[in-house]
């Protein structure tokens, strides 16, 4: 079997604890060559996985060497380099936010479009086993109407696991355009659509700095969202939940009560309004914890669409859509005002 040449660029900690282990684990690829402009740092990882080493990503994609690519850049660099690797006829699996703009963003699905070649936007939390039963039990109609929701992702901050601690570019608003709500909000607004299977249509939001003194993009993110059909729940992003991990999401519908990665021993809780209760466990969710979860089934999606010719399950138009909400939250919290979406507007 011809296995398919895997390039990762960007060699920091995401690339490391995810997308590199990962595509390692697949049988039906083989990683030929990585990229950092941190010279040693793409030595280290190339040694470490028997590939080559590249400082430039312009040389890489024309190198004729990879395929497919994780882009695993910091954010202002996810549609330049996206878009040159699909220029270039490599198929993209890009980490989130996708962008720093809807332009960009609407550049890269027009580069996978002209190109025929795959883009794929790295939200994990759609194949999280819990996520994925909740799904089926609202599309089973077993919890009736949804009347509302929270969702919460909330850590200590990146400085704890990233490449380069407090220095990183997650703290330089240059280099990341957004702290938390990107980081964080970003996968949690995805989770939502997807659970709700609506898209989000008008957004309330506070997105501050209170925690990390040496950062000049946010830490705390609270935003009020609402959706096509008119349910309407909070969704908070945090870098600053110093005590552990929050990565939970309740759904409160007419029938039943979803509790998602909100029991230490439970995955799934469904709380029935008769009094009944089922409990699911489905494995943990994947954290940077040690010990923890660390297949985010993501890398396995992008090389299955690749191979079976499928169109990946969290496309480019998939990715703009949740950084969409991402925009409107920053919007509102610049205007003090409710702000509606594109998809609201397109609807109106």
């Amino acid at each position: 079997m011809t296995k398919l040449k895997i390039g990762v660029i960007g060699c920091g900690s995401i690339a490391q604890h995810r997308h590199l282990p990962e595509y390692q684990m697949n049988q039906q690829v083989e990683l030929v060559a990585v990229c950092d402009i941190n010279e040693e740092r793409a030595r280290q990882v190339a040694e470490k996985y028997g590939v080559k080493a590249y400082t430039n990503y312009e040389e890489l994609l024309q190198s004729g060497e990879v395929e497919a690519v994780s882009v695993c850049t910091p954010n202002y660099l996810h549609a330049p380099i996206s878009i040159a690797a699909l220029q270039a006829g490599v198929h993209v699996l890009c980490e989130k936010p996708m962008a720093t703009s809807s332009e960009e963003a609407e550049a890269m699905i027009e580069a996978a479009k002209q190109s025929g070649k795959k883009l794929m936007i790295a939200h994990n939390q759609r194949f999280v086993p819990s996520h994925q039963k909740a799904k089926q039990i609202i599309e089973s109609g077993d919890i009736g109407k949804i009347y509302s929701f929270r969702t919460a992702f909330g850590h200590g901050g990146p400085e704890g696991w990233s490449a380069d601690g407090k220095e990183g570019w997650f703290f330089k608003k240059e280099q990341a355009f957004i702290g938390a709500m990107g980081d964080l909000g970003v996968h949690k607004t995805d989770l939502i659509r997807y659970l709700l299977g609506e898209e989000i249509t008008e957004v309330a939001a506070f997105v501050e700095t209170s925690a990390k003194d040496f950062a000049d993009v946010d830490d705390n993110a609270v935003c009020i969202l609402k959706t096509e059909e008119g349910i309407i729940g909070t969704l908070a992003a945090s870098w600053a939940y110093t005590a552990g991990e929050d990565n939970s999401t309740i759904i409160y519908g007419e029938k039943a009560v979803l509790r998602l990665e909100d029991d230490p021993a439970y995955s799934l809780i469904v709380q029935y309004t008769n009094g009944e209760t089922t409990k699911y466990e489905l494995g943990q969710i994947q954290s940077n914890a040690e010990g923890a979860q660390h297949n985010s089934y993501v890398v396995e999606q992008f090389v299955n669409s690749i191979l079976h010719n499928q169109n990946p399950p969290v496309n480019g138009e998939e990715g703009m859509k949740s950084l969409e909400v991402i925009l409107a939250a920053l919007k509102s919290h610049e205007t003090k005002q409710i702000v509606r979406t594109k998809k609201a507007a397109a609807v109106r």
